[in-house]
C-alpha cells in the first residue's frame, strides 16, 4: 500500500511534537536555566524535542568529545611550567592536514638543540580534530580539548602560549581517561623499578 511509510513518519513527528509540550508541563518553572533540567533534556530519558537557549544554556559536552589539541605542562614546585613536549615532531608527521608546525629550541650558549619547542603552532582553521596527534604522542604532551567556542574574526593560528594548559585542566575535562592513563603510568614505573631492583 502506497503512503503507509509516509503516514508512519508523520505519526512519529506528531508524537514527538506532543511529547515536547507534555515534558514542558512536567518541568514547568525549572526546565530552563537549571543544570538538572538541562541534564534531563539532553539525556536518554527525555521524550519529545528540546531547544537549548544558547548561550545562556549549554549542553554538557561528553568526555570523549574532541576539538583543537592543546599542549600539556606539569606545574613545578616554584610555579614554573614544565612542558612535556620534546619537539620530536611525531604529532606533525601524523597530522593528516599538516596543520602543526614545530620549531625545536636550542641552547643559546652552545647552539645545541634542547628537548623543548621554541615555537609550536596549530592552525585551528585547518585542523580536522581527528586526534592523531594526541594518539601518537609518546610523551602525553598533546591532548584534545573540548572547548569549541573559539570563533573569531581573524585566523585561528594558535601559538605555544595559547596552546599550553596544565595537566590539572586535562584531569578536569577528562577524568576517566586521566585516571586510566595515570594507572598505566604508575604500573609502567612500578615495572621499571622492579626490573631495576
Amino acid at each position: 500500500m502506497y503512503g503507509i511509510g509516509l503516514i508512519k513518519g508523520l505519526g512519529v513527528t506528531l508524537k514527538r511534537f506532543i511529547d515536547s509540550y507534555v515534558e514542558d508541563i512536567r518541568w514547568w518553572g525549572k526546565r530552563y536555566y537549571t543544570p538538572e533540567g538541562l541534564a534531563h533534556r539532553s539525556g536518554k530519558d527525555n521524550t519529545g524535542t528540546f531547544t537549548v537557549q544558547y548561550p545562556e544554556e549549554r549542553v554538557p559536552t561528553p568526555e570523549e568529545f574532541r576539538f583543537v589539541p592543546f599542549l600539556v605542562y606539569d606545574e613545578g614546585t616554584n610555579g614554573e611550567k614544565n612542558i612535556r613536549c620534546t619537539s620530536c615532531g611525531i604529532c606533525a608527521k601524523a597530522c593528516p592536514p599538516q596543520c602543526i608546525w614545530i620549531v625545536r629550541g636550542s641552547d643559546p650558549s652552545t647552539g645545541r638543540p634542547v628537548p623543548q619547542p621554541a615555537e609550536f603552532y596549530i592552525d585551528a582553521d585547518i585542523c580536522m580534530n581527528c586526534g592523531f596527534c594526541a594518539e601518537y604522542c609518546p610523551f602525553d604532551a598533546i591532548k584534545m580539548d573540548n572547548d569549541y567556542d573559539i570563533a573569531r574574526y581573524t585566523r585561528n593560528l594558535l601559538n605555544k602560549d595559547r596552546l599550553m594548559k596544565p595537566a590539572s585542566y586535562y584531569a578536569s575535562i577528562r577524568p576517566l581517561n586521566n585516571a586510566r592513563e595515570e594507572e598505566a603510568r604508575k604500573a609502567k614505573e612500578a615495572a621499571k623499578a622492579a626490573k631495576a631492583g
